[in-house]
C-alpha cells in the first residue's frame, strides 16, 4: 500500500524562518557578538524577580482571570493616568496579553475582516503582515523615507478608501528609532477622524524614548483613544522578554471584541509573573521613569564607540536600536552585507530591507544596543576595523 503524506496548503506561504533566527543561528555558528536580536544581555530589576519566586512560593500557580489579575490591571490603570493624564476603565478597558505580538494579533483579528484594507508605515515590524493576512484583510504600505522617516501624510490620505478598516502604527519606531509627536496623532485624525477607521498603536518601547518631547501616546488623544488600541509589553520595560507579558488599552466595545479571539487563543497569562508585575509597578514606579536615561547611556555609548567607524549613524530617537548606513564600505544588498559582517567580521545585525516589502535601495543595518558595555566595545572595535 503506498504512503501519502498529507501536506496542507500553507495560508503564509511565502513565510519561512524569520531574519531574526537566521541572524541569531548565524552569529552562533561563526561565533560574531549578536546585536541582531532585540534582546537585553542583563537580567531585569531583582525586586521583580524576588516577587516572582514569592508568588509562587504562595500557591499563586493556577490559572489568572482571562482579563488578567485585578491588581495588574490596576496598576496599569495607575501607570497610565500617572504617564498620560487618562484612566483607563479597569474592568473594561484593559486586557494583559501574552507578550505584546499576542495583543497585536488579537486586536488585528478581531477587527478585520475578509476584503478590509490596512494601512501600515514601512519598515514595519514583522508580525503585522501576517495577521492580516491570516484575518482576510488587504495591507497597504506606505514607504518611510531615511534618514527622517517622517510620514507622508498627503500619500496617507490618497491610500484611504471606504475599505480602510484598520491603520498600525509604531512609536516609539522599530527598526528606525524614530517617534511620532502630537502634531502626528493630530494629522492622523484629520485624515481618518469622518469614516470608520480604527488605530492599533504599537507602543512597545513607550519608556524607551530620547526625543525631547518624550513618548506620546494615542491614549492622549481624545478622539483617537475612542477608536484606538495601545499596546504594551514588560518584556521591553523590565528587561524580561522571556517573560512575554503584555497588555492593551482600549475603549470598552474594543475591548470586547478584542478578548474574545485573545480568550480562545491564550485565555490567560503567567499568574505569578502578573502579580509580580502589579508589585513592581506600585513599589518600584522609577524603573520605567528612569528608563530613558539608562538606555541613553547605552546609545551614546556605542554612538561614541563608533566615531572612528566607516559607517554613518542615523539619528536615534528612541528604541534600543541604531541604524547604521554603510554605503562608504560596500556596494553589497544589505542581506548580503549582514552575513558577510557576521562571517567575516564577527558582528551580527539585522538588515532593514526585510522590514519592508518589494524593493529596499538603502543601504541600512540595525544593531540592538540593549547589551552590557563590554559587549558593545568589543561590537565597536571589529566594526571600526572595516
Amino acid at each position: 500500500m503506498t504512503q501519502h503524506t498529507f501536506t496542507p496548503d500553507s495560508k503564509l506561504p511565502a513565510l519561512g524562518t524569520t531574519i531574526f533566527s537566521q541572524m541569531s543561528a548565524l552569529a552562533q555558528e561563526y561565533q560574531a557578538i549578536n546585536l541582531s536580536q532585540g534582546f537585553p544581555d542583563f537580567d531585569g530589576p531583582e525586586y521583580l524577580q524576588q516577587q516572582l519566586a514569592w508568588h509562587v512560593s504562595q500557591g499563586a500557580n493556577q490559572y489568572a482571570p482571562m482579563t488578567g489579575v485585578q491588581p495588574l490591571r490596576e496598576a496599569i490603570a495607575e501607570k497610565t493616568q500617572r504617564c498620560y493624564g487618562y484612566t483607563p476603565d479597569v474592568n473594561t478597558d484593559i486586557t494583559v496579553t501574552a507578550g505584546a505580538t499576542e495583543a497585536l494579533f488579537a486586536a488585528i483579528t478581531a477587527l478585520v475582516r475578509p476584503g478590509d484594507e490596512v494601512i501600515c508605515f514601512d519598515p514595519s515590524y514583522d508580525s503585522y503582515a501576517p495577521a492580516v493576512a491570516l484575518s482576510g484583510g488587504v495591507l497597504k504600505r506606505i514607504a518611510l523615507q531615511p534618514p527622517a522617516f517622517r510620514p507622508d501624510w498627503q500619500a496617507f490620505s490618497e491610500l484611504l478608501s471606504d475599505k480602510t478598516r484598520l491603520v498600525i502604527l509604531n512609536t516609539p519606531h522599530n527598526p528606525t528609532a524614530t517617534v511620532w509627536q502630537a502634531a502626528d496623532f493630530d494629522a492622523l485624525w484629520q485624515a481618518i477622524g469622518q469614516q470608520e477607521t480604527y488605530v492599533l498603536s504599537d507602543e512597545v518601547y513607550e519608556h524607551i524614548c530620547f526625543a525631547e518631547g518624550g513618548h506620546f501616546s494615542i491614549l492622549q488623544h481624545p478622539q483617537l483613544r475612542e477608536r484606538g488600541i495601545a499596546v504594551s509589553s514588560f518584556g521591553k520595560t523590565y528587561h524580561m522578554t522571556g517573560w512575554k507579558v503584555g497588555y492593551c488599552v482600549a475603549p470598552a466595545a474594543i475591548s470586547a471584541e478584542i478578548r474574545k479571539v485573545h480568550q480562545y487563543l491564550t485565555f490567560a497569562v503567567n499568574t505569578p509573573a502578573q502579580l509580580a508585575l502589579a508589585d513592581m509597578l506600585r513599589k518600584e514606579p522609577e524603573h520605567y521613569l528612569d528608563l530613558p536615561a539608562f538606555y541613553r547611556q547605552r546609545r551614546d555609548f556605542l554612538i561614541n564607540a563608533l566615531q572612528e567607524s566607516r559607517f554613518r549613524v542615523l539619528p536615534c530617537e528612541g528604541t534600543y536600536f541604531l541604524l547604521l548606513d554603510y554605503s562608504a564600505i560596500s556596494d553589497l544588498d544589505d542581506v548580503s552585507f549582514c552575513q558577510w559582517l557576521t562571517k567575516e567580521v564577527g558582528v551580527a545585525a539585522i538588515p532593514l530591507s526585510v522590514f519592508c516589502d518589494g524593493e529596499f535601495p538603502h543601504k541600512l543595518i540595525r544593531l540592538c544596543f540593549a547589551k552590557q558595555e563590554p559587549t558593545l566595545q568589543a561590537a565597536a572595535e571589529r566594526l571600526c576595523r572595516i
